[in-house]
């Protein structure tokens, strides 16, 4: 994957020495310096001596030099950063096939290393759309410390591009909130969440309605190729995977029963 090619600006606001430096390489830069271990400016700047320059020109610059790491001190603070995610977002979107659903899983995770609790700061704390197919996040927010990820989440299905394939949105119980999937379903997506103890009345609304199903059928048949059309009633998919030392089992049913038994935010599903 080129990180050179998504189009953010094409020159950098930074000037050094009468010369300016395009943005792309400069971003490719930081990736790969972040990549390398190295954290700040200086570290990153210090790339220039430690793999000459042709890594420069490797990198899309012109010239077989790289920003100085002052440049680099005032350059990064004058980043829109949703400017720059939303580009980057939609150039990793495009590059899927739009006909296929995208699985992404939303979840929220403190920022490694942000905590300090000496200053009572609790640390940064980021909520994130993460597809497991290239293994990349497609979007990010952070999350404030008056709100909760529930809320945040609502903020993050607005930055997601839409696809013709449509997303498959998965998470935990924190998201198994009417207003969440009202907003998932606006955007005629799916959702696949988690229903815990913690919400009672749909779990035992849950425990009601999958307890009357009828019994779920094998799909696909065993020997057989899996039916064009919809077929009525509960699914049921197994596998068997072995590695690392075990064998795992999982086994996935699928129902409407639900609907029947519940008044939940999206009747259709």
């Amino acid at each position: 994957m080129s990180v050179g090619r998504p189009r953010y600006g094409s020159r950098s606001p930074i000037a050094q020495g009468g010369r300016s430096f395009p943005f792309p390489p400069i971003l490719a830069l930081l990736v790969v310096g972040i990549l390398l271990g190295h954290r700040s400016p200086e570290a990153i700047a210090q790339l220039a001596d430690d793999y000459g320059g042709e890594f420069a020109l490797l990198l899309g610059f012109p010239r077989r030099r790289l920003p100085t790491a002052s440049m680099l001190s005032k350059l990064l603070p004058r980043v829109d950063v949703a400017a720059l995610e939303a580009v980057l977002t939609a150039w990793m979107a495009a590059r899927l096939p739009p006909e296929d659903p995208l699985v992404v899983n939303i979840d929220g995770k403190c920022l490694r290393g942000s905590a300090r609790p000496s200053a009572q700061l609790p640390g940064t704390h980021l909520l994130a759309a993460y597809a497991p197919r290239v293994r990349a996040v497609l979007a990010q927010l952070r999350v404030d410390a008056r709100t909760n990820e529930h809320k945040a989440a609502l903020e993050l299905l607005d930055i997601l591009p839409r696809r013709e394939g449509g997303y498959i949105f998965t998470g935990d119980a924190m998201f198994t909130q009417t207003e969440v999937c009202e907003a998932v379903r606006g955007r005629t997506d799916d959702y696949v969440l988690v229903v815990k103890d913690n919400s009672t009345r749909w779990r035992l609304t849950s425990t009601r309605g999958w307890h009357s199903r009828p019994p779920p059928r094998l799909f696909p048949p065993e020997g057989r190729v899996p039916p064009t059309e919809p077929q009525p009633g509960p699914r049921l998919a197994r596998s068997t995977e072995k590695g690392h030392g075990r064998v795992e089992h999982r086994q996935l049913e699928s129902t409407s029963i639900l609907t029947v038994h519940s008044r939940w935010s999206a009747p259709e599903l």
